[in-house]
């Protein structure tokens, strides 16, 4: 079995668990999301999502990139200097606590000045409440990178997917239920982050994953010299995907800040498999690159990046072709006037997914300063184009600028990635079912469907998945990759695949 195989083994194993968690947590935040929107008013909604908004962004800068950072330099300590790794992660959880409680301190005391910013008075308290939160979120965030840096994914899985989804959704439940105001809502997000960090803490100390050492400043300035273009790279990042909800509420009102926040959740289910395979990705890419097998690499991004392109492929076809349908229906029928939003998002997220894991690799390669760059233009493109276009067209200019700005900022990742390293994703058995998917797509699209709900759009996405996978066959799009990975599992679940198995087989 060659290192490429062996490495997608690895990451289709990782990726099956974290995609698992990832659909768990989605359910209860979907839940969650759901019981706000449907409890309370789309403004009060839209206060919510203004003041997570901000807290998303703050917690970027309270970690400094080390959710980014310190899987790599863990896993690289692990391999060179395992002495080290206690006063690496000392100094880590040092820093974020201090960093951490200072932003805390900081959205306190300005929480009138941002509120005066978005014209919104109730956003001071939110603030003032959820930014509590802060210090418990940054130290689970670096408790699980930490853990992904030793090539473990049951933390994240456990505490960060499971256990903090349902808390939530538990006490958001409990809250509507009891009837209580609409900032207990702020008051169950703080409850739900602290208790998380709590059990997380004590399962990371019995287990000894962590232990805890003298703390060495200059691994420390090394640290953040190194953290500091990934922190940047995560605040424009944000900017990216937040800036659309926070221009909405400069320029508009929460009310249209709550309808637009019912399709850009659901467009941002579309990375979930990207996500869940870029988790356990820059261990074993770093190894192979360290190893010099480009080669080898360049095998597992191409096999991945199909992989991924494939599973997403079906949300992706319910959300462009039955965009009315699926808001209704996780949204009710007050949001349904997001649907073209929703349909341009999903264009944007669909083309950030098929190019596959370019800035994770370019991380992997030690281009994260170029990340950095890439990242900043894009931000900046679309800082420029929700100023243009969100006045003269509302929640749809916002979609639309949220779109360009993730296909600047992968098409610069990628032709970085290939001039480095020619690695790419497109092998002749990824572009032969792009071509069929575009086509298919366009038919339907073309016979402009009307559906009265999701379960009427269903039959229609079966078929479409039907003859698209018969399509796939027939092209012999399929790789010997595929077909060892596909023994590995029935190996590992003990299930026969046999019949799958022959006609993969047939089709190499």
């Amino acid at each position: 079995m060659s290192d490429a195989t062996q490495a997608l083994h690895k990451i289709a194993r990782g990726t099956g668990i974290i995609f698992a968690g990832t659909v768990i947590s989605m359910f209860f935040g979907f839940l969650s999301r759901a019981i706000i929107a449907r409890e309370f008013s789309t403004s009060e909604h839209g206060v919510f999502n203004l003041a997570l908004t901000v807290l998303s962004i703050a917690l970027v800068i309270a970690t400094l990139g080390f959710q980014n950072s310190l899987p790599r330099e863990v896993a690289f300590y692990k391999e060179r200097e395992a002495s080290r790794i206690g006063s690496l992660i000392s100094i880590a959880l040092a820093i974020v606590l201090l960093t951490s409680l200072a932003v805390t301190l900081f959205l306190v005391s300005g929480s009138a000045f941002i509120a005066r910013i978005f014209n919104e008075d109730r956003l001071i308290y939110a603030l003032r409440i959820m930014s509590l939160a802060l210090p418990f979120s940054a130290l689970t965030g670096i408790f699980i990178a930490i853990s992904q840096g030793f090539g473990r994914v049951r933390e994240r899985v456990y505490f960060q997917n499971i256990l903090y989804s349902f808390l939530w959704f538990s006490i958001v439940g409990v809250t509507v239920l009891l009837k209580l105001k609409f900032y207990y809502i702020f008051i169950a997000y703080v409850m739900a982050q602290a208790v998380t960090l709590f059990i997380l803490t004590f399962d990371m100390f019995r287990i000894k994953l962590i232990q805890l050492e003298s703390v060495d400043f200059e691994l420390g300035k090394e640290l953040v010299r190194f953290s500091i273009p990934l922190m940047l790279s995560g605040i424009a990042g944000f900017v990216m995907t937040w800036t659309d909800t926070l221009m909405l509420g400069y320029y508009k009102s929460s009310d249209v800040v709550g309808l637009y926040n019912s399709a850009s959740p659901l467009a941002k289910l579309l990375p979930v498999f990207l996500g869940s395979a870029g988790f356990i990705y820059p261990p074993l890419a770093t190894a192979l690159y360290a190893q010099g097998k480009v080669g080898e690499l360049k095998r597992v991004y191409q096999i991945l990046t199909k992989w991924i392109f494939l599973l997403t492929l079906p949300i992706f076809a319910m959300m462009f072709l039955f965009p009315e349908a699926t808001i209704g229906f996780f949204f009710g029928a007050k949001y349904v006037s997001a649907a073209p939003a929703l349909q341009i998002l999903a264009l944007g997220f669909m083309f950030h997914t098929f190019l596959g894991l370019n800035g994770l690799s370019l991380v992997v390669i030690g281009e994260s300063r170029f990340v950095m760059y890439s990242t900043l233009i894009s931000a900046v493109i679309n800082v420029v184009l929700n100023a243009l276009l969100i006045p003269l067209y509302g929640i749809e200019g916002a979609a639309t600028a949220t779109a360009v700005s993730y296909f600047v900022t992968n098409v610069l990742n990628s032709l970085r990635l290939y001039q480095r390293t020619e690695i790419h994703p497109f092998s002749w058995n990824y572009v032969k079912p792009l071509v069929v998917s575009f086509v298919l797509l366009g038919v339907i699209k073309r016979l402009n469907l009307r559906v009265a709900g999701i379960w009427y759009a269903l039959p229609i996405l079966v078929v479409f998945l039907g003859v698209y996978f018969f399509l796939v066959l027939l092209s012999r799009s399929v790789d010997k990759e595929d077909v060892e990975l596909l023994l590995a599992i029935e190996s590992k679940v003990g299930v026969d695949l046999g019949i799958i198995k022959r006609i993969l087989r047939r089709f190499v």
